[in-house]
């Protein structure tokens, strides 16, 4: 199913031509209203009429969060505070929050996009869509609402937590449709059974939208196996728009990228060399229509591969694999690149270990070390010491496979660890730092 198949069938031509149009309205628009951007350009002596090619974009200087940062609340605005009709914000869990704000057209083009994205899942009309993505600040929530609203299905908006009275609607609603982290996924499938509901007779669940935080293949097959519906991945951000960036088809090889609204681009980290299409770096994005907050090669930190092919669902825009990992989520240990994301696969890929995990990282000694704990999923273990000893190095052997390093791993009960009802969940606990 395709939503607007007159722009996500676009001819590549015709597309590119769309591109720099909208780049250019772009830059005569942070020009003429965003004053600290004009000086970015200024200094490197980068006016609007040098770009006339998709091609120069490569002139233009980087956005970051520092710049959301450095000109909190409202300085990065295109627009004045009377035109905007919405304002959302990170959580700031780790100082000011980034700030984001949206013009009546702003949201029409997010709904639009959101339309696309949940089509593309195969979500319709007919379908109830339980919508357990906290509702607030947060862009998630909203963008996933509007969306479902726009293309007619019916919206459950029961935000997050309490997951017993979660389960109870969407058994006595019927919810085909689940919007929720991966990990909340989970905890619903594994509170289900704690209450004895069995998910294939009693729910009616066929199609999940999952997002908000990093998450493998593994863990989907894993969702798909205990939730039984099709797992699907999206994905966004507020500095963007939220989520409504790109979005899985039901070939599932990448995530379509809304290029009519968005260009995408990857680069080296260290370097900020484009990279060619096809070659794994860091998530670029800029903006082509957005009225109150354009953003221009903004870097995301997502570290993910583009791929131009053609697609067989019949969409031309371009696609991006699954994020791999952050480059701020990079842990360093001991002179190897350890992402959290390699340990999750690692992990999900052993028989008798669930899916719930907690990373440490700590000094000793004046050296790294990486600690895993993991839960065994059999509590019969606990009376065979032999079978657990057996599971853990199965465990450790594959980890070390997979990372390289040695790794100081721990099987603990079922249970043991946190679970995440509402919000992105932590699951790395750097401790370098904390006295010994």
């Amino acid at each position: 199913m395709i939503w607007n198949k007159e722009r996500e069938t676009m001819p590549r031509k015709a597309l590119r031509e769309l591109q720099l149009e909208g780049l250019k309205w772009t830059v005569n628009r942070v020009w003429d209203h965003v004053p600290y951007y004009r000086a970015k350009m200024e200094a490197i002596g980068l006016k609007p009429k040098h770009i006339v090619s998709l091609d120069d974009l490569s002139k233009l200087p980087f956005m970051t969060k520092q710049d959301f940062r450095d000109n909190y609340p409202f300085n990065n605005f295109a627009v004045p505070k009377e035109q905007l009709i919405r304002i959302h914000a990170s959580s700031g869990t780790t100082g000011k929050p980034t700030v984001v704000g949206y013009t009546r057209h702003d949201l029409d083009m997010w709904t639009e996009l959101m339309a696309r994205i949940v089509t593309q899942a195969g979500v319709t009309s007919d379908d109830i869509a339980q919508n357990c993505f906290t509702y607030g600040l947060f862009t998630g929530s909203f963008g996933l609402h509007y969306g479902m609203e726009r293309i007619g299905a019916a919206i459950v908006p029961v935000s997050g937590g309490n997951t017993d009275k979660q389960l109870m609607l969407m058994e006595d609603f019927g919810t085909t449709a689940l919007i929720a982290t991966p990990f909340y996924a989970l905890y619903l499938a594994e509170r289900a059974a704690e209450l004895g509901i069995d998910i294939t007779k009693r729910l009616k669940l066929r199609v999940g939208l999952f997002g908000s935080e990093p998450w493998t293949e593994e863990m989907r097959t894993q969702i798909e196996q205990t939730l039984h519906l099709t797992a699907t991945d999206n994905y966004g951000m507020s500095e963007l728009i939220g989520p409504g960036v790109s979005g899985e088809c039901e070939c599932f090889c990448g995530m379509h990228i809304a290029e009519d609204h968005f260009l995408p681009e990857t680069i080296d980290t260290e370097t900020g060399e484009v990279l060619n299409v096809g070659e794994q770096g860091e998530l670029v994005f800029t903006s082509l229509d957005k009225e109150a907050l354009p953003v221009i090669r903004y870097r995301t930190k997502d570290i993910s591969v583009l791929d131009d092919t053609p697609c067989a669902c019949g969409r031309t825009h371009t696609r991006m694999r699954k994020i791999s990992g952050r480059t701020d989520d990079m842990l360093i240990i001991r002179g190897i690149n350890v992402f959290p994301s390699q340990i999750e696969s690692a992990l999900l890929g052993i028989s008798g270990v669930g899916p719930y995990y907690q990373i440490n990282i700590y000094r000793k000694n004046y050296l790294d070390e990486l600690e895993v704990l993991v839960e065994f999923t059999d509590e019969t273990l606990l009376d065979n010491f032999k079978k657990l000893d057996e599971l853990t190095q199965t465990a450790r052997e594959r980890l070390y496979n997979v990372l390289g390093i040695n790794v100081k791993l721990r099987l603990v009960e079922p249970h043991t660890l946190e679970r995440t009802t509402q919000g992105k969940s932590k699951k790395v606990f750097d401790k370098r730092n904390d006295p010994q």
